[in-house]
C-alpha cells in the first residue's frame, strides 16, 4: 500500500480541503498520514522521509504572494525527495494554485474546481488534468467503475436546431460535469426519421433537436469529443426500431438503450403500433441490443407513476422490466428509479417503493445479469420557481443516494419553465454533484427507518399478488411474464391500470388512487375512498366484468 503524507503548509490553518483529499485517497487505496494545520516545510519533509511517503500533498489558502514564496522555499527544500521519485500535490484557492503551477514542481495542482473523478484518477495514478480521449472510459460499465464510489451523471439535452445543440454539447463537455449526454430528439426524429414524406415542417424541433440525417447525429457526437468526453445515448423511437438502433450504434456509439414495454404506441398515442404488437417489437429490440452486448434500460415503471398508478403497480412494472431484460438475454440491465412520481409522494414512502423494487429484482441477477441502478427526480414534481426548483433538485438527489445509484439522471431546475439550456445543464449537474458528495461523505442510512421498512415489506407482498395474477393469465404459456399477449391482457383486463388511462382503447382506466396520510400512493375503492389491497382489487375486476 502506498503512503500519502499531507498537511496545511506554513501559517495556513485551513484543512478542510486536505481532509477531503485524504478521504478520496483512502478510497483509492492509499495509507494516509495527516500532519495537521500550519505545519513548517521542514516538518513535512521529515515526516515524508520517516513514513517513506510515495506522495506528499500540501495546501495553502492565504494570499497568493505569500503562498508563492512559501511554496518556492518548500520546493527547494524538498528537491531531493522530488528527484527520488516522490509525487508532490498541491491544493488551494485558484489564485494560489495558479502560482503553484508556475513553479513547475508539483505533479498535480488542484484549485477546488476539478470534478471528483479527475482527483480520483490522479490518485489512482492515471494521467493528470488535461487528459485526452483515450484516458476516458467509453462504455457505460467502464465509466461506472471508473467513477465509483460516485455515480455517473446523465442529463437530457436537445435544442431547436442541430447547430445550437452541438454548440451546447461542446460547452457541457468542456465543463466536465456530465458523463452522458442523453440526446433529446424531436417527435419527427423518433417517429419519421426514415420517412421525410411524413414529417411536418410546422413541428420541427418540437420537444427536442430535429435530427434528420446520419450526418446530424455524427456532428452531435463529435461535439462530445472534448472536455471529459461524455458518452451519448438517445431515444429508442416509435417506429423503425431496428433501423434507428443500427444508426445510433454506428453514429453516436449508443451507450445504452432505453426500451419501453407498454408505451410509445397507440395506447399512449405516441406510436403507430397496437399494444401486443408493440410489446413484441420492444422485446425483439431488447434481444437485438443484448446480442451486441449493449446495456438496456427498460423505460417502464415511471410511465405508470406519471399516470397516477398506485405504488404497487409502479413496483410490479419495475420487476417486469428486469424480468423481461433477463428473458431477452440482457447482461447489463439499467434499472430506472424515478422519484417523486406521482408528485406529492412523501420521501419515506417514495424511498420504500424503490427499495421494494430492489428487493424483487436483485434475485434476478443470480444467473449472471447485472443490474445498474439509475435514479432521477420526477419531472412533474418540479416547481416553476427556479429557486424552489434548485432546492428540490438537491433534496431529491440526496434522497436518491440512499439507493446507492450507479447513475443519477439529473433533471435541471429549469424544466418546469423551459427546456434546459447548456448553462442550465451545467448548473444542475454541479448542484447534483454537491448533494452526491455530501451523501458519499457519510449519509445516514435512511433504509433503517421503521416506517420505510414496513412499507417496503408491504409493497413486496402486494406486488407478488399482482405478479401472480398476471401469471394466471397465461396458464398454458411457458413463460407468461415474457409473453406479449399475456402482458397485453394484463393491461386490457385491468391488472395493470392507471387513472389517466380512462377512455383508452387498450386499458381500463378504472382504478382510483390517492396519496394517503403516510405519503404513499394507494389504490382506493372509487365509491368509498377506502384503500384496496391487491387481492381485493384484482378480485373486483373479475366480478365487475
Amino acid at each position: 500500500m502506498k503512503t500519502l503524507v499531507a498537511a496545511a503548509l506554513g501559517e495556513c490553518v485551513h484543512v478542510a480541503g486536505v481532509m477531503s483529499f485524504l478521504r478520496l485517497a483512502e478510497r483509492a487505496g492509499w495509507r494516509t498520514v495527516f500532519l495537521g494545520p500550519a505545519v513548517p516545510p521542514e516538518t513535512v519533509i521529515a515526516a515524508a522521509q520517516r513514513e517513506q511517503a510515495d506522495m506528499v500533498a500540501v495546501s495553502y489558502r492565504l494570499t497568493p504572494d505569500n503562498g508563492e514564496r512559501l511554496l518556492a522555499a518548500f520546493a527547494e527544500e524538498a528537491d531531493a525527495l522530488h528527484e527520488a521519485g516522490v509525487q508532490f500535490a498541491f491544493g488551494g484557492t485558484p489564485p494560489v494554485a495558479e502560482r503553484a503551477r508556475s513553479l513547475g514542481f508539483f505533479h498535480g495542482v488542484f484549485d477546488g474546481t476539478e470534478p471528483v473523478e479527475e482527483v480520483m484518477a490522479y490518485l489512482r495514478g492515471e494521467a493528470p488534468s488535461g487528459r485526452g480521449e483515450a484516458d476516458y472510459p467509453h462504455t457505460l460499465v467502464e465509466r461506472i467503475r471508473w467513477k465509483a464510489p460516485y455515480p455517473i451523471l446523465r442529463h437530457h439535452y436537445g435544442q431547436a436546431t442541430v447547430e445550437e445543440t452541438a454548440e451546447g454539447i461542446a460547452r457541457i463537455a468542456e465543463a466536465g460535469v456530465l458523463d452522458c449526454v442523453s440526446l433529446g430528439t424531436d417527435q419527427d426524429a423518433q417517429a419519421n426519421f426514415f420517412h421525410p414524406e411524413r414529417q411536418d415542417p410546422r413541428t420541427r424541433g418540437a420537444g427536442g433537436v430535429p435530427v434528420r440525417s446520419a450526418e446530424d447525429f455524427r456532428a452531435l457526437f463529435a461535439a462530445t469529443r472534448r472536455g471529459n468526453y461524455p458518452l451519448m445515448r438517445t431515444y429508442t423511437g416509435t417506429d423503425d426500431f431496428f433501423r434507428l438502433a443500427e444508426l445510433y450504434v454506428r453514429e453516436i456509439h449508443q451507450a445504452w438503450a432505453a426500451v419501453p414495454v407498454f408505451w410509445f404506441n397507440r395506447m399512449d398515442g405516441r406510436g403507430p403500433w397496437a399494444l401486443a404488437e408493440s410489446i413484441r417489437a420492444h422485446l425483439d429490440l431488447m434481444r437485438w441490443y443484448a446480442e451486441r452486448d449493449i446495456p438496456v434500460e427498460v423505460n417502464e415503471p415511471h410511465h405508470w407513476g406519471l399516470r397516477d398508478a398506485p405504488d404497487v403497480i409502479f413496483v410490479v412494472a419495475g420487476y417486469l422490466s428486469a424480468y423481461l431484460a433477463r428473458a431477452c438475454g440482457v447482461r447489463e440491465h439499467v434499472a430506472q428509479f424515478m422519484m417523486n412520481t406521482p408528485p406529492g409522494l412523501g420521501d419515506a414512502m417514495d424511498l420504500a417503493k424503490m427499495l421494494a423494487i430492489v428487493d424483487l429484482v436483485e434475485p434476478l441477477t443470480n444467473d449472471g445479469m447485472r443490474i445498474w441502478r439509475q435514479t432521477r427526480t420526477g419531472l412533474l414534481s418540479y416547481p416553476v420557481d427556479e429557486d424552489e426548483a434548485r432546492g428540490h433538485l438537491g433534496a431529491s438527489v440526496y434522497l436518491q443516494m440512499a439507493l446507492r445509484p450507479h447513475i443519477v439522471h439529473v433533471v435541471a431546475q429549469s424544466e418546469a419553465h423551459h427546456a434546459a439550456t447548456a448553462d442550465d445543464v451545467i448548473e444542475a449537474c454541479r448542484m447534483a454533484r454537491r448533494a452526491i458528495a455530501n451523501a458519499v461523505a457519510g449519509q445516514p442510512d435512511m433504509t433503517l427507518d421503521p416506517d420505510i421498512a414496513a412499507r417496503r415489506a408491504e409493497l413486496v407482498a402486494e406486488a407478488r399478488v399482482t405478479i401472480k395474477a398476471i401469471r394466471r393469465l397465461g396458464r398454458d404459456v411457458e413463460d407468461p411474464l415474457a409473453d406479449p399477449q399475456v402482458l397485453a391482457r394484463a393491461v386490457t383486463e385491468g391488472i395493470l391500470d392507471a387513472p389517466h388511462l380512462q377512455n383508452n382503447p387498450y386499458a381500463r382506466g378504472e382504478i382510483a388512487t390517492r396519496i394517503d396520510a403516510r405519503g404513499a400512493c394507494v389504490a382506493v375503492d372509487p365509491s368509498t375512498g377506502e384503500p384496496l389491497g391487491e387481492e381485493e382489487r384484482i378480485a373486483s375486476l373479475q366480478t365487475a366484468h
